[in-house]
Formats: structure tokens, C-alpha cells, sequence
């Protein structure tokens, strides 16, 4: 009869639910004729409570917290419907060690291996009795007598915390068990014994690796992990709700996951599994039918290299800094000779001339601080050595890496504000990893996952994100163009390609930053979008104007010749003399964002009010191109200068009554204003006559369907909290992209189709001529073909258009269904920095705008 592993893990065990799941699953394995071995972890938390027993009996406080324990498995006993006294034997045992450790003061390796051994052991006779009670005949198996570790010379710890087992079948002990059947076996994970008959462990979460080694051991059809999430993720999807499901992957891919951080399967559960060529499922407990992911030695060459980032916590760096590496023969060799001699293995790996920094593996952890600090002090006599704690390691994992590096310059970006102190790529290709502050690892993580997965469209990731299966899911509202399909249609027959404006969706927009209490005035940028009917449309809502040139200035003026000139903005970046000297004469607010403007052309200011740009010192935004602070940065004023600007205020005899801030576009972080009010509050304290602080623009658009909008009155909250530093100021808002993004498509009529070496591509009547958003910044469009709205998407393709570049791209592999000659493509949240941003290159005229009201 074959077998069949099936591990379940802590969580999967620890309610009545979670059982007659298992009882379900262990039925439908021997109604296909299949013998399951059921490998148990202890019930959850169990573990780490014994482990804290073992820490509190040291100094004899040990009584509450076994209490709890007891109570713990009387529970689940109750919960099951099973005598409680199945435990009475375990529990009797668990409190003589704990008294032993008590009255010795001293926990040895071999007491401890004893005593966490003991939750597994609990939880499976309780499990036994239930799955009998439930029909199924089951046969309780000690792990011990299934499981041999091979230890290695001398006392080291791991001989009784993390041991080793071997993987090679036993025929015998396999016939023995098929002797059973067509019985289920069930065992515990977790611990194994060691030739002296002493109890052993396989390292915190070796179930996984208990329940790999007895498939291999056993010669099983296959391994199945069942645990409380439904596979493997491109994340951690209690981190990042957005991650996909993983639905295969190679043992190598697997394996790198696990090992850089993936809680889901424990590293040395694949290498078995892999040498016998087993296929190993991780499944979801609470809905059997799931299909869970897939591992197994097939590798698919046409997907995404980068299948998931992990983050791996409580990382410990040894950087050792000589001049004695220069060209020294065999200098590495003598340092890794010291790592052995100490039992310490290294995982990751950086050195230059002058520096090697290492991380230590994962059982550095179980390792006494005496060892560790006698690694240190030897390592000392080769250079200066420094110990770094607080640690992550944030790993991009897939095969192969190195095909991924030509993209990975927008997502090194987000490294920025980190402190990387290794960085490291595998040598196979499978992980590219950043050590960085713990602080700042999760933050990280979700950035690199944004830019490199969740933007990847690519068939591995067309599964349903973790919040989309389970969580609260309501389906976004249909857009204005879905609504409007029909007349888009009808208006792409004649106008294609054009970009199309709906004004009832800008008017929305408007209105709802009219809401926030916490600004005083709003100014609408123009440069996102200056046509006519958009500036109309805001102009009646009551919304002032930016401007930053004087061709926009007069256009504003030419379109309303009435309109005060203290509701226009005018705020250039190394114009020309001459266009502050005209604007001053419209009486409109003039920002300016140079210090030598005042140095070289003071006089042109003496009578005047201005505002100043400041330079908060850092940008933000959703790409390099458009952060608009810190040193590298043109724009703003260098805080540093702002003494000069009050003493040539004096000398000029101008006032300056306002301050401005603008850190960058498309942000999505709230706090940001407040921080930016929070800093020109400050900086105002230096100037009496300031009655004006603009927090500037760059109010974030949701991108995608399911993307998370900016949160205004999270952001209202905080300006709201702020102004308490500066109650008697106005409060200035510009964005410019935030009004008119999502009232703007483009429209444009299928060219020709073509696929190439495995890539399809469709190509439209229009490019970055049009729109160079996607081509300059890298941006995300939301396209569909329009003329086929209902038809399934079954390939993925790059949109691309006709001008002669290769970054002539709209979007790489993108869903859309077969498209054909004449089809009409839409591209979303095209209202801003599209025509406006357009050009003749190749002299093709770029796309016509039209009106929707």
C-alpha cells in the first residue's frame, strides 16, 4: 500500500475544527488507497512555553507556567472529547525534570531535548484517541523508534538541539509499517533519538524536516504540509496581504525560500525529499481542497526570475577590518578556519580588500553567548572585529538572479534610506540579499515587493493574492470608463487616438479635498494638465492655480482674465530673469527657490512679498525623477542658506511672507504633510512676517484596482495635529496629478500582433509620444482592450507603440485577451502628464483630446 506523508504543523492542531479537518483529509487518503503517516508538531505555543519553563525552573518559578501547560492540554482533551488522562504519563515527566532543573540550577542539552520533546508526544496521544473515536483505525508510533540522528564528535549542543539525521531508506522498517496497514500511523515530529537512545531534536520547526526524512526514509509517494497558510508566498502574506500564491517551484527555489526567512516550511526539510525525488505539497489545514504549492524538481525557464522576497530576522554580522588581506594567500582560509573551530557555520558573505563581513546561520541562535564571544575575542588576533546585533537580512529569491540585475535599478532605489551592511548574491543564482537594521527590514521588504512583484504580471503570479482569497474583499466600484464603454468606443472611431477627459470625475476629486478642514486654500498644478475645460471645471469648485512658467501663467490669466491674482501661484525653477520681472507685475504670489536670485537680482524684489522653496533635505515619490529634495536635488533653498536670505531681506528690503515645501509625486504616505508642515513650522519661527506655509503636492493615485488610496483624512488628522505648531498661518495644498489622473484615458486602435521567441506583443497607433510616463519614470497603467472588456485574458503581452525606441513600451506582460488588427486599447490614469507632456518625435502628431461631461 503506498505512503503518504502528512505534517501538521502547531496551529493545525489545536482546536476540534482543525481535527476533523485532519480526520478528512486522513480518510480521503485511505479511500484512494493510500496509507498516511501523520507527522504532529506540538499544539501551538506549546513549545515556546516549554522553553520558558525550562529558563523559569533555573530559578524555581516554574509552577504557574506548568499549570498553564496542563490546563493548555486539558483543554484540547476536552475540546476532542478525549480522556484528559491521556497526558497524566507526559505531564508527570515534564514536572520531575523541571524539578530536577530547580533543585541543580542547570539545564543541560539533554535535559532540554527531553522536556520540548514532551509537547509533541502530548498532543499525538491525544490526537490518537481522536481519530480513533472518529472510525479511523490509527496506530501511535514513538518518533524514536522511527528516527536516528547521526551526531557529530564530541558534546556541542546540536547534538541535542539541532541534530542530523540520515535520509537513506530502510526497507525493513518500511515493510513493518506496511504491515499496518490499511491503517493510518501517526507520530511526532520535532525530535528523533540518537544511538545512545537519548532523546534528540531536529531544531525549532523540525516537524517539517521529521516528516521529510520518514517519506524519504520510508520511499512515500509523497510529503504533504499542511500548516495554516495555503502554500508558499511571494511574501509573507501576514506582512503583505498583496502576495501571490506560489503554485510550484523547484526544490532549489523552495529551499533558498525557507532558508531566507519563509516560516511556511523549514529549510532542511527539502534536501530529503529532493535526493528521492519526492514530491513535497505545502496545504492549508482549514481548506483541504486548496491546491496548496507544488514542490518538485520541474523548472519552468519561461517564468519571472524573482519569485518571492523574504525577510530573516535576529541575523548576527562578525565584520573583521585588516590591512592584512591585501594580497595575503590563505588569509580567508585562516578566518574560516576559527568559525569551525568554534562550531559556527557562515551563511552570507561580503569582502573587499580591506573587510570581510559574515552573517552566521540560524544556529548561532542555539548557541551558548560564551561561544560566541570566544569566537570574537580568536577572530580579534587576525583584525578588528565587531559583533553586529539587530540585524535582518531582506532576500530576493528565484533562479536565475542574474538575469534580473538589468531591472533592479528602481528597486535599489528603496535602499536608500536603509543601512545596508552586507550585501550579498549566491553564486547558484537563486538570492540577492540586503542585511540591513531590523527596524527598517518589513519596510523594505514591502517596497522591493511592490516594485518587483506586484508590478510583474507575469503567469506565476496570476494566482489570487493572499487579502483577494481570504480577506475582506469588496469589489472596487466600476470605473467611469467601464460605464462609459460604449461612447468610448463610439468616440475611438473617429478621434483615435485621443485621450478622453471626464470632468464629473475631476469635479469628485475637487471635492474631495475641499473636505479637509485642515487646509485653507487649494492650488491646482497646471503643469499635470492645462486644458481649458479641466481648469474651468476646478476653477468652479473654487481651486486656485499653480504655475511654474510664464507661458502658464498667461495661459490662467488668457482663460480667466477676472480672476484674482492672489488665488495664482507662481513657482519656477531657474527660469530667466525676465519671467519673475512679468509675473511680479500679474500681483500674483511668486515662490522662489534660489538664493541666488536675491545675490544677483535683489533690486527686481525690493517692495515685494515672496514665499521661499525650501529644501526639506530628503525627497520622496514614486521614482527617482520625481523626488524634489535632498542635496542632489534642483529645486528648494538649502536650510543651511536661509540665515543668507534674512540678512539679503534686510539688504533688499523685500518680506518674506511664506514657505514651501514639495518633497516629491505620488506619494502615499500620509505623514509626509504633516512632517512637511511640522519642518516649515519650525523654519517660520525665524521669519515674523510668514502668515503661509504650502505643504506642496504629490498626493498619490491608486494605481491598481485593489491598491490602497491615499488616506486624506489620515492625512487631515495630521495637518490638523500640526497646525497646533503654528495656529495663526494658512495652509497651502498644490497637487496637480491627484485632480485629473483618474479622469483620463487614453485611447488608441490596435496596430498589428506579433509574437517572437516565446513573447507576444500588440502594438498600438500611438506611443510615448503621447504618453512617456511609462517610458521616462517606469510608470504603471492600468490597459484593457476596450472592444474585448469581457473576453478572458489568456496571454500575457507587452503593449507597445510605433515611435522607433525601445522604451516605446506602455506595459510588459500584461493579462489581455487575443487581440486582433483594430481593436481599441484603453490606458488608465492617463488625465495627467500625458498631451501635455507629448511631442512630434518621429513627426507623429501625439493623440487628440476630447471631453466627456
Amino acid at each position: 500500500m503506498p505512503l503518504i506523508v502528512t505534517k501538521f504543523g502547531g496551529t493545525s492542531v489545536s482546536s476540534r475544527e482543525t481535527w476533523q479537518n485532519i480526520a478528512i483529509i486522513t480518510r480521503a487518503h485511505l479511500a484512494r488507497g493510500d496509507q498516511p503517516l501523520i507527522v504532529c508538531s506540538a499544539l501551538t505555543q506549546i513549545s515556546n512555553k516549554l522553553e520558558k519553563a525550562i529558563t523559569l525552573a533555573l530559578t524555581n518559578e516554574h509552577e504557574t507556567l506548568f499549570e498553564d501547560i496542563v490546563q493548555s492540554h486539558h483543554h484540547l482533551a476536552r475540546a476532542l472529547d478525549v480522556p484528559e488522562t491521556l497526558v497524566d504519563h507526559e505531564l508527570e515527566a515534564l514536572e520531575k525534570l523541571l524539578t530536577g532543573i530547580a533543585l541543580l540550577k542547570e539545564a543541560p542539552p539533554r535535559t532540554r531535548a527531553r522536556v520540548l520533546s514532551l509537547g509533541e508526544l502530548m498532543l499525538t496521544r491525544l490526537g490518537h484517541a481522536f481519530l480513533e473515536r472518529e472510525g479511523i483505525t490509527c496506530h501511535w508510533k514513538d518518533a524514536r523508534d522511527l528516527l536516528e540522528s547521526t551526531p557529530m564528535p564530541g558534546n556541542d549542543p546540536l547534538n541535542w538541539l539541532a541534530a542530523r539525521c540520515d535520509s537513506t531508506p530502510d526497507s525493513k522498517l518500511a515493510e513493518s509499517l506496511n504491515q499496518l496497514a490499511p491503517a493510518a500511523i501517526i507520530t511526532q515530529g520535532f525530535f528523533a533519538r540518537d544511538p545512545g537512545g537519548d532523546t534528540v531534536l531536529l531544531g525549532r520547526g523540525g516537524s517539517d524536516t521529521s516528516a521529510a526524512l520518514l517519506a524519504a526514509i520510508l520511499g512515500a509517494k509523497a510529503c504533504e504540509i499542511w500548516t495554516d497558510v495555503p502554500g508558499i508566498y511571494t511574501a509573507n502574506p501576514h506582512l503583505l496581504p498583496h502576495a501571490r500564491l506560489l503554485r510550484h517551484l523547484h526544490y532549489d527555489e523552495a529551499q533558498e525560500i525557507a532558508t531566507m526567512g519563509a516560516r511556511v516550511l523549514h529549510p532542511n526539510c527539502l534536501p530529503p525529499v529532493r535526493r528521492a525525488n519526492i514530491p513535497m505539497t505545502v496545504k492549508f489545514t482549514r481548506r483541504p481542497e486548496h491546491p496548496g504549492t507544488l514542490i518538485s524538481e520541474k523548472r519552468d525557464a519561461s517564468l519571472p526570475a524573482v519569485k518571492s522576497i523574504q525577510v530573516r530576522n535576529n541575523v548576527i554580522l562578525i565584520s573583521i577590518d585588516t590591512l592584512h588581506m591585501w594580497q595575503q594567500v590563505g588569509f580567508l582560509a585562516e578566518v574560516f578556519a576559527v568559525f569551525r573551530t568554534h562550531g559556527f557555520s557562515v551563511d552570507l558573505l561580503s569582502s573587499s580588500e580591506f573587510n570581510v563581513t559574515v552573517s552566521l546561520d540560524s544556529n548561532a541562535q542555539l548557541r551558548d553567548s560564551k561561544a560566541l564571544d570566544a569566537l570574537v575575542q580568536e577572530l580579534g588576533t587576525h583584525g578588528r572585529v565587531k559583533r553586529i546585533d539587530g540585524c535582518s537580512a531582506v532576500s530576493l529569491v528565484g533562479h536565475p538572479m542574474q538575469t534580473v540585475l538589468p531591472q533592479l535599478g528602481p528597486a535599489l532605489e528603496a535602499l536608500a534610506e536603509e543601512h545596508v551592511y552586507l550585501m550579498s548574491m549566491a553564486s547558484n543564482g537563486l538570492n540577492l540579499s540586503f542585511v540591513v537594521n531590523t527596524t527598517g527590514a518589513d519596510n523594505l521588504c514591502r517596497k522591493l515587493h511592490a516594485l518587483l512583484i506586484e508590478n510583474n504580471h507575469a503567469a506565476v503570479y496570476c494566482s489570487k493574492s493572499w487579502h483577494e482569497e481570504f480577506g475582506n474583499v469588496t469589489e472596487p466600484p466600476l470605473s467611469w470608463w467601464q460605464e462609459s464603454r460604449e461612447k468610448l468606443l463610439n468616440l475611438a472611431k473617429t478621434s483615435a487616438p485621443c485621450f478622453v477627459y471626464h470632468l464629473p470625475t475631476v469635479r469628485e476629486q475637487a471635492r474631495k479635498l475641499a473636505r479637509l478642514n485642515a487646509i485653507n486654500k487649494r492650488f491646482y498644478a497646471i503643469k499635470a494638465n492645462p486644458h481649458p475645460a479641466i481648469l474651468a471645471t476646478l476653477r468652479a469648485e473654487g481651486v486656485a492655480f499653480e504655475c511654474v512658467s510664464l507661458p502658464e501663467l498667461k495661459h490662467v490669466f488668457a482663460e480667466f482674465p477676472d480672476i484674482p491674482p492672489q488665488d495664482v501661484l507662481f513657482t519656477p525653477n531657474f527660469a530667466p530673469r525676465e519671467e519673475y520681472r512679468e509675473a511680479m507685475t500679474y500681483g500674483c504670489h511668486v515662490t522662489v527657490d534660489n538664493l541666488s536670485i536675491f545675490k544677483e537680482w535683489g533690486e527686481d524684489f525690493r517692495g515685494k512679498q515672496v514665499i521661499l522653496r525650501i529644501d526639506p533635505g530628503s525627497g520622496a515619490g514614486h521614482h527617482r525623477h520625481v523626488c524634489t529634495g535632498g542635496s542632489a536635488s534642483k529645486f528648494g533653498i538649502g536650510q543651511e542658506s536661509l540665515t543668507d536670505v534674512r540678512a539679503l531681506s534686510v539688504q533688499f528690503g523685500f518680506t518674506v511672507k511664506g514657505l514651501h515645501i514639495h518633497a516629491g509625486s505620488g506619494v502615499h504616505t500620509p505623514q509626509l504633510w504633516q512632517q512637511n508642515l511640522l519642518l516649515l513650522a519650525q523654519l517660520a519661527k525665524d521669519f515674523p512676517d510668514v502668515h503661509i506655509l504650502n505643504v506642496g503636492g504629490g498626493l498619490g493615485v491608486a494605481e491598481r484596482a485593489h491598491q490602497n488610496a491615499l488616506d486624506l483624512e489620515a492625512l487631515n488628522a495630521g495637518l490638523l495635529a500640526a497646525r497646533a505648531e503654528a495656529p495663526d498661518v494658512a495652509v497651502w495644498l498644490e497637487p496637480g496629478r491627484f485632480y485629473v489622473a483618474e479622469s483620463g484615458v487614453l485611447l488608441a486602435h490596435v496596430t498589428q500582433c506579433k509574437q517572437k521567441s516565446g513573447t507576444r506583443f500588440v502594438g498600438i497607433e500611438t506611443g510615448m509620444n503621447s504618453l512617456i510616463r511609462p517610458a521616462l519614470y517606469g510608470a504603471w497603467h492600468e490597459m484593457v482592450n476596450l472592444t474585448r472588456l469581457d473576453t478572458p485574458c489568456t496571454e500575457l503581452v507587452h503593449v507597445v507603440g510605433p515611435i522607433c525606441e525601445t522604451g516605446d513600451t506602455f506595459g510588459q506582460n500584461r493579462p489581455f485577451p487575443p487581440s486582433r488588427e483594430g481593436d481599441v486599447v484603453l490606458i488608465a490614469n492617463a488625465g495627467a502628464y500625458g498631451h501635455c507632456m507629448g511631442s512630434h518625435y518621429n513627426l507623429r502628431p501625439p493623440a487628440q483630446e476630447c471631453i466627456l461631461d
